[in-house]
């Protein structure tokens, strides 16, 4: 069993990948109603209807709802962020050799 990555659920790894396609498609909508409600030179009515508007979007959009997951096995901890790898993923690809200029430390 030591050769083994465990996945995560697939349903938290799904639920992720859900709000990371809503996060897409809603990403300038949101955007263009948060600067309106950051205009300070705008009427307070205005700012409020875009604060409602923005409101009434789908949680799962909002981009701080997103979790950082390895790629391969969908861990959500110890995941670094430029290889989408979390750590152990990382060491098990490195021990089999399949990334470059990776060797086993020893000492």
């Amino acid at each position: 069993m030591k050769g083994i990555i465990n996945m995560a659920k697939l349903s938290s790894i799904n639920k992720n990948n859900k709000r990371i396609q809503l996060s897409e498609k809603f990403k300038k909508k949101r955007s263009e109603l948060k600067k309106i409600i950051m205009n300070k030179k705008l009427p307070l009515e205005e700012r409020f209807k875009a604060q409602q508007k923005l409101s009434n979007l789908p949680r799962n959009s909002s981009s701080t709802r997103i979790r950082n997951r390895c790629q391969i096995t969908g861990r959500p901890h110890g995941v670094y962020r430029k290889l989408k790898i979390s750590r152990i993923a990382l060491r098990k690809l490195g021990l089999e050799g399949k990334i470059p200029g990776m060797i086993k430390s020893s000492w």
